[in-house]
């Protein structure tokens, strides 16, 4: 098996440009993840988060998790559990409206320095939406407006603890699916690992790496480029030591925003054997997502096929 894909965001400034872009490439059309280094967002902002983000757990979820597994008998468990993961999570919307401010239990710090990290998270996201419009022959701009809907892109982030579990073979961290929305950057514990994805039909590791950022497509991307990049199949493994953080941040379509396969994408080819992507609101897909997000997405996709609609012309910024 190659190596997973490594790529320094700061090459892209040299010589090292044109390779730089065609391990993205490489990235994006192999294997649907990639981590990301000397991707600009200062170390000492990363480390703060990563801080708050375990004193928080500690001080107000650890007990919680706690008193859920005896609830539900899981220490105990002999047999595979198929229906929850073992993760202590809470969300945090940024766009189109940010509810930090809400969410009950958070530190004054915490909550700057989330506000802050997700600036630079979504500037991120939006770099890397340009990148692969430039790979894909897109014009510069392409992806961020095919998100936008009428009200801008959703952006949104998911903290999730994945405490040591005694049973790991038994009950799954988080268990397999694909991501449903646009472009994934995942901050994660650089000493616990867990994460995997599918590829040629074996579990790789994605290596936790000091201050790097795991990028990975969702289903969203793979429809707009009708199938040229897919999202990927992924899960993360409880350990039986050492609690695993992880940060992930969802940069989606708008609610309203009309996805379907980029026009430039599509191939005479493709298109007379019915080989296209459906068109969908977003919304819409999310509401079939929720139901079948642990199930494979190709039915998913074939459902929307099935109830095409003319659903008039994208939205633009």
């Amino acid at each position: 098996m190659e190596n997973f894909p490594v790529i320094s965001l700061e090459k892209l400034n040299g010589e090292e440009r044109k390779d730089t872009m065609e391990k993205i490439k490489d990235a994006c059309e192999n294997w649907g993840f990639f981590e990301l280094v000397n991707h600009g967002i200062p170390h000492d902002l990363m480390d703060t988060v990563e801080r708050l983000t375990k004193e928080h757990y500690r001080k107000c979820m650890e007990q919680r998790f706690k008193e859920l597994v005896a609830s539900k008998g899981l220490e105990g468990v002999q047999t595979e559990v198929k229906d929850m993961d073992w993760e202590s999570t809470f969300h945090v919307r940024h766009l189109p409206e940010s509810n930090i401010s809400e969410i009950p239990d958070l530190s004054d710090d915490y909550r700057k320095a989330m506000r802050e990290f997700a600036l630079r998270l979504e500037k991120l996201a939006e770099e890397l939406l340009d990148l692969l419009c430039e790979n894909l022959g897109l014009e510069k701009g392409y992806l961020k407006k095919a998100f936008y809907g009428s009200r801008g892109p959703t952006f949104g982030t998911k903290v999730a603890n994945y405490p040591a579990c005694p049973k790991p073979d038994l009950v799954k961290g988080l268990r397999a699916h694909t991501d449903a929305g646009g472009i994934i950057l995942l901050f994660q514990d650089d000493k616990v690992s867990g994460l995997q994805l599918l590829k040629d039909g074996q579990w790789v590791d994605v290596p936790p790496m000091r201050h790097s950022i795991v990028v990975n497509l969702g289903d969203q991307l793979e429809v707009i480029t009708n199938g040229k990049y897919k999202s990927v199949e992924h899960r993360v493994i409880a350990q039986t030591d050492g609690t695993r953080m992880s940060i992930a941040s969802f940069y989606n379509p708008g609610s309203d925003a009309v996805i379907y396969p980029a026009p430039e994408l599509l191939e005479k080819v493709a298109e007379e054997k019915n080989q296209v992507y459906p068109k969908f609101v977003f919304e819409d897909y999310m509401k079939l997502y929720a139901a079948l997000k642990f199930q494979a997405k190709e039915p998913r996709f074939e459902a929307f096929k099935a109830s095409n609609v003319n659903l008039g012309p994208i939205a633009t910024v």
